[in-house]
């Protein structure tokens, strides 16, 4: 594939919503959950923080949503990317809205009351890392250049 084919076509990415991820290894935990039980005691406060927790990564998550619908671009990682957007919550970390999901993750286990899906989380992030973050990384460094190699030196890739 050309140079400028690669930057039209968007990240190599497996053509999988980054969301599924996340919910996947949730609902894996919880299937395990059904027949090994493995519960989170505290309840409940526990819950409650996990609800806490789970809404302050949800809010950071559609906080990069609507930083990138602002700016006219794309959330679907294979899409071609209009602009580089570096401001609003990209200005906290390079991937917002997986950075938020990945914080509201083990918000919902604690919520669900349930280790097991914390013992995928880990799992999750790496899938997400690899899969990902990696290629779209690949692709806005060659798409944006010097821009996107300076924005990755101000800004952490999570937190």
């Amino acid at each position: 594939m050309s140079t400028d084919a690669a930057t039209r076509q968007g990240a190599r990415v497996i053509v999988i919503p980054p969301p599924l991820y996340y919910a996947l290894g949730l609902a894996a935990g919880m299937a395990i959950h059904t027949g090994i039980a493995l519960p989170i005691g505290g309840r409940p406060a526990t819950a409650v923080a996990g609800a806490v927790v789970a809404a302050l990564g949800l809010a950071l998550t559609v906080a990069g949503v609507a930083a990138v619908i602002r700016h006219h671009t794309t959330i679907v990682p294979h899409h071609p990317v209009a602009t580089l957007v570096t401001g609003g919550a990209y200005r906290l970390s390079r991937n917002p809205m997986y950075t938020g999901l990945a914080i509201a993750y083990p918000g919902l286990a604690l919520l669900f009351g349930s280790w097991w899906p914390l013992a995928l989380w880990p799992l999750v992030i790496v899938a997400v890392r690899q899969l990902v973050i990696r290629p779209e990384e690949r692709y806005l460094t060659h798409r944006f250049g010097p821009a996107y190699t300076d924005y990755q030196s101000r800004v952490r890739r999570w937190l």
